[in-house]
């Protein structure tokens, strides 16, 4: 196979480029050699991002080490916890789209041979993962790992333990100066954030896809193992070089329903519907809503995770991580698709020993798929009148009493709104909050709202109150919580002509969404729709708006 960067460095023509590349240090043996990029997001904003500095250091060791020539460069990375409840978060999905443009346009300008992506969280990986299926040269995903849990007296913590902390002050359940200290030990170190969240989801997607070596998605940010694994990463990508494997050999079909099959298992993030999809798109491959509502209703929840149960990212690791899950899944488990050890699945999970792990602790965080936490996957999507193009929610993280709920409506065309009335306890046991014209053009950006549902936790009415929504949650939401509900108010779909008190229907078993208004009425209704106006005039978020589709389409630009 004919090296890319032959272009860029053979003949006499190529004599000022290489002149260019001898300016940065390249000498005239390493020319003759592949030249690897480094895409990374490291920067001191981000918790999940602030040691991956180092963590690229040792994929380059691992590159030289192999032969290559390593070339690092940077794109950005925001963090959905610091943005979270802000105006900031209106930024945050539409990022993965320009981290997705940039890796793709360094790659394909500059003709590198081969790239290691060094990212963490939420739509960073999924960002670089976009990229690769386009650019399609060999890829590995390189995965920052999780942050150490906190802990006080006696409880594990995580990020999601501060956000609940402020709606249980709120309530009176819990004094400041308790809240203060679990603010002061919920992040105790450098990782994405230490529960089943959306990054730490997507980490774990990219090991089930074959994009990452196995152990990556688990091991801590900070165990020595993380930057083994980056220099044996280093190492690999020159391997699948000289194999040829790139990431749409890997990227199948096949491979993304495993990645679906693990996610369900796990109870893992509903954004990775929305991520998985995207990823799809740009790999050439069909994936839609249907494919997790089917793959659901047969793959158990092996896995009670953070938030929706006690479990740790770390503990997931200590029971022997992603590989474990998988060989335990099975025959829910296709064998054929290929990864980057350059083996295919089947072949890795010959390595994969269970009774390694098999003590009684490690038995309970990964199940047998003969006694799981429940029958089906931790996902469901649902479908319906309120929305005939679908709806996600995290049933994992649902009580058995939310499964099935029907109250009044209490709409709100804005989070903000609606977090202000949870706070004054305007919202009632029994209630459905209807948070609209927060979708992909609605925000613009689909922001996440883990506000209101920590709120509706902290406030003690998480058994009695649903929260229906076309804009999306945080991996760390829980609750009877629906979201991406397409269409979006925005582009007139049927959750725009809700009103107070109209009875709403959520039945998570049945997989229904519905709004019981007779549908005269409600064509009716939606008939004297009017779009609002754009909420961004000029900006990144005005290009958006114009650009972006449906959540149920993974909320591409188009």
């Amino acid at each position: 196979m004919k090296l890319r960067s032959r272009e860029v460095v053979e003949g006499i023509e190529s004599l000022p480029r290489r002149a260019l590349l001898k300016a940065v240090g390249v000498t005239d043996s390493e020319m003759e050699k592949p030249f690897v990029a480094i895409a990374n997001s490291y920067n001191n904003v981000v918790p999940g991002h602030t040691h991956l500095r180092d963590v690229s250091a040792a994929v380059a060791s691992g590159i030289e080490e192999a032969g290559g020539v390593p070339f690092e460069f940077n794109t950005i990375g925001i963090c959905d916890g610091i943005s979270m409840g802000t105006e900031g978060m209106h930024y945050s999905l539409p990022s993965r789209e320009i981290i997705a443009d940039s890796v793709e346009l360094m790659l394909q300008a500059h003709r590198f041979d081969a790239v290691v992506c060094v990212a963490s969280c939420d739509k960073i990986v999924p960002g670089m993962m976009m990229a690769m299926a386009r650019v399609d040269i060999p890829s590995i995903m390189v995965t920052g790992g999780p942050m150490r849990p906190g802990e006080w007296k006696g409880q594990q913590l995580d990020v999601i333990s501060a956000f609940e902390a402020v709606g249980a002050v709120k309530a009176g359940k819990m004094s400041v100066r308790e809240a203060l200290m679990i603010e002061e030990r919920a992040c105790p170190s450098c990782g994405s954030c230490a529960g089943m969240f959306t990054a730490n989801t997507m980490a774990c997607m990219c090991e089930a896809l074959g994009i990452s070596l196995p152990g990556m998605a688990t091991t801590l940010a900070v165990d020595a193992k993380k930057f083994r694994l980056a220099k044996q990463s280093g190492n690999q990508i020159m391997r699948l070089l000289k194999l040829g494997i790139n990431p749409r050999k890997i990227m199948t079909r096949a491979a993304f329903e495993n990645a679906v099959v693990v996610d369900l298992a796990l109870g893992g993030s509903t954004n990775t519907v929305l991520h998985l999809l995207a990823i799809a798109n740009d790999a050439g491959v069909k994936l839609s809503l249907d494919v997790f509502d089917r793959l659901s209703r047969r793959t158990p929840n092996i896995c009670s995770m953070r938030p929706g149960g006690p479990y740790m990212m770390a503990d997931l690791d200590r029971a022997g991580g992603i590989q474990v899950v998988m060989k335990k899944l099975g025959r829910l488990i296709q064998r054929s698709p290929m990864t980057v050890t350059g083996r295919r699945v089947g072949a890795n999970l010959k390595f994969v020993s269970t009774e390694k792990f098999a003590t009684p602790e490690n038995s309970e965080v990964i199940r047998p798929v003969n006694m799981p936490y429940r029958k089906e996957g931790g996902i469901a999507i649902l479908f319906g009148s309120l929305a005939p193009k679908g709806a996600v929610v995290k049933h994992a993280g649902v009580s058995a009493r939310m499964m099935r709920h029907r109250g009044p409506a209490k709409v709100f065309d804005s989070e903000e709104a609606a977090t202000r009335a949870i706070f004054a306890k305007s919202v009632k046991p029994k209630d459905v909050i209807i948070i609209r014209y927060e979708g992909p053009k609605g925000g613009p950006g689909m922001r996440e709202m883990l506000g209101p549902t920590a709120a509706i936790v902290g406030m003690g009415l998480a058994e009695s109150v649903a929260l229906v929504t076309d804009g999306r949650f945080s991996g760390g939401t829980r609750g009877a919580c629906v979201g991406h509900v397409s269409p979006e108010a925005a582009e007139g779909g049927p959750i725009a002509a809700v009103r107070d008190g109209d009875e709403i229907l959520v039945d998570i078993r049945a997989r229904k969404l519905e709004v019981l208004v007779p549908p005269k009425e409600l064509k009716q209704r939606l008939s004297r729709f009017k779009p609002p106006e754009p909420k961004f005039k000029k900006g990144y978020l005005s290009l958006y708006y114009r650009l972006v589709s449906s959540a149920d389409e993974g909320a591409i630009l188009k």
